[in-house]
């Protein structure tokens, strides 16, 4: 039981919000495919899939990450108690985690089509770097957005084998909105991370953070409807864009000095990425 309690807090699956905030991109991915190749059956069969490897390379992904800054966890107040920090579990049987869940995410992605799959392997890379980016530049924010999307364009192929424009305009849009609530997530422990010298977006706009996060959530909101305009939706579709308000929202409510509500305004996101989800669905009336 004791061993069971540790793997869920070093992989955080008793914390949804960092798996769903992988799977909402390949969900969109798979929506936005669904206006060009409408196979109900297929679509629902690759949610479930998607969804299923968020979960695995989230839980890995977090494994390895604790494991790279395992010295540093030690010196943040909010990090410290991590099992890998604290010494409840060791670096090997670590690995071994992180090992057997790509091994079970690897044989989810051989489900789909050689495009998806060569894709899939090449966000690998991705994956395992980012943890080193705060080490070496004030935007690893920036290079989460380009992990953690990457979902967009593996959806997209799966469901249309080829590459098109519209699911790179929805990965940008969806760069700028990981861009926004990582730097928002980040301010938690911008004391701490000044201390021991990590980077971070949060700290290089400390003094301007409300107004770099509403340029990055600006950014993915023109994304998202420069989309829309472009495959000519119906001019109903301004009506299910409810997941501007939400962005809105999250700017007005975090205060800078109140950690609490900085973490508030990032859980928010979960309910960001359903409403974009039923925006992209709109396009299909």
């Amino acid at each position: 039981m004791k061993q069971i309690k540790i793997f869920i807090e070093l992989t955080r699956l008793n914390k949804p919000i960092g798996f769903m905030l992988l799977f909402w991109p390949c969900a969109w991915g798979l929506t936005l495919a669904y206006s060009f190749n409408p196979k109900i059956e297929l679509y629902f069969k690759y949610l479930i899939l998607f969804f299923l490897g968020s979960v695995l390379m989230r839980s890995a992904g977090c494994i390895f990450n604790d494991i790279v800054d395992k010295d540093l966890d030690k010196k943040v107040k909010r990090t410290k108690k991590r099992p890998i920090a604290s010494k409840k579990i060791s670096i090997l049987k670590a690995f071994l985690y992180i090992a057997i869940l790509c091994l079970i995410a690897l044989l989810i992605l051989l489900q789909f089509n050689f495009i998806t799959v060569a894709l899939g392997m090449s966000s690998m890379i991705l994956a395992f770097a980012y943890p080193f980016m705060k080490r070496i530049t004030y935007w690893p924010q920036l290079f989460l957005g380009l992990t953690f999307n990457w979902g967009i364009i593996m959806a997209w192929s799966s469901m249309t084998n080829n590459m098109s424009f519209e699911p790179i305009i929805l990965y940008l849009s969806a760069i700028f909105w990981t861009l926004g609530y990582d730097t928002i997530y980040g301010l938690q422990d911008i004391q701490d991370d000044e201390i021991i010298g990590v980077k971070s977006t949060s700290i290089k706009f400390k003094n301007n953070v409300k107004v770099f996060v509403g340029i990055c959530y600006s950014l993915c909101v023109f994304f998202i409807l420069l989309l829309g305009f472009l495959m000519e939706i119906n001019k109903y579709f301004l009506l299910s864009s409810f997941f501007i308000l939400s962005l809105v929202y999250q700017i007005r409510f975090f205060k800078i000095k109140k950690p609490n509500t900085c973490l508030q305004s990032f859980k928010m996101n979960n309910l960001t990425g359903f409403l974009i989800l039923i925006f992209l669905f709109s396009f299909n009336l």
